[in-house]
């Protein structure tokens, strides 16, 4: 594949085009807002956000191209080396109104580092797509996840197991006992071209999941956005949306090396809620419909068998 990081950027800056189109025909009467903004040290980004929406309290599709030298805090604290690198991404988070629609989070990038010559000396891909639901509709989560095992098993149906493995062991609150932020999905990361899965295959299977993500999510939206709730069931969303802002702030690998490479602050954090509760010792009623997903969070289950 020729001028591969071109090839990247025009997909998921044409990606980025299509989602925001598509949930903005789901919800109706709110439109994203474009905030193009250039990173002093390297390159830049555009942040589009929706807000108070019929369906969506507040979300982002945000895509960057960054690059910059490699610094002393870089290596030490995020063990990366060469002299200088490259980022390009596409990041998507959505956070509806009604507690009985899921949270959903997106992420596909790469990354390469250089010599002083200017030569490619590592390369990695990561990504994936997760669900977090604040009430467990088992359709919705088998639906989520065959989609998404549909696409991985195009390429190798080795894929989804171990990426669905690597999501279930990677969005978790370890502090709160193994504690995941929902019910999982794909992830992967430092994936590097080799002989068997060369540049194409990621770039490959990187554009098909993303691509897969209106085809795994609206389809639920659509179920679940004109359900009726409660101000107690409110009151469950933004209890777990606390431990969503928990893992995002103290675990996640993007928000780190975005805030430790001089990223924008302000699409960092987008990924954070509108609204969040910390309530002291707070659990739910056990087998209530609240105790149901939280179970759900705490045993990993195969949802596309």
């Amino acid at each position: 594949m020729t001028n591969f990081k071109d090839t990247w950027i025009a997909y998921i800056q044409n990606l980025q085009n299509s989602i925001c189109a598509a949930i903005e025909a789901e919800d109706g009467v709110a439109l994203f807002k474009e905030d193009e903004w250039q990173r002093p040290e390297g390159g830049g980004g555009k942040t589009r956000v929706i807000a108070n929406g019929n369906v969506f309290e507040k979300g982002g599709v945000n895509t960057s191209v960054v690059y910059g030298e490699v610094t002393d805090p870089m290596r030490t604290q995020l063990g990366i080396s060469g002299d200088n690198w490259f980022a390009c991404g596409l990041s998507i988070v959505l956070h509806p109104s009604n507690p009985f629609v899921p949270t959903i989070h997106c992420n596909y990038r790469m990354f390469e580092l250089y010599n002083k010559n200017g030569d490619v000396i590592d390369r990695w891909f990561g990504g994936g797509t997760d669900l977090t639901p604040y009430y467990l509709f088992e359709d919705d989560a088998v639906h989520f996840h065959k989609t998404y095992k549909a696409v991985c098993d195009k390429f190798d149906t080795a894929l989804y197991p171990e990426f669905k493995n690597n999501c279930d062991e990677y969005f978790v609150n370890s502090h709160r006992g193994k504690e995941r932020r929902g019910i999982g999905g794909i992830f992967y990361d430092y994936c590097r071209p080799g002989k068997d899965r060369d540049i194409e295959f990621w770039f490959g299977l990187g554009s098909g999941c993303g691509n897969a993500l209106i085809d795994s999510y609206l389809p639920i939206v659509a179920r679940r956005k004109s359900l009726p709730y409660t101000a107690d069931q409110k009151f469950w969303q933004e209890i777990r949306r606390g431990r969503y802002v928990e893992f995002n702030l103290v675990h996640d690998r993007g928000t780190l090396f975005g805030l430790k490479t001089n990223g924008r602050t302000e699409s960092i954090l987008m990924s954070l809620p509108p609204t969040a509760r910390f309530e002291y010792e707070y659990k739910p009623v056990v087998g209530s419909e609240e105790d149901k997903l939280w179970q759900a969070c705490l045993h990993v289950r195969d949802w596309a068998k």
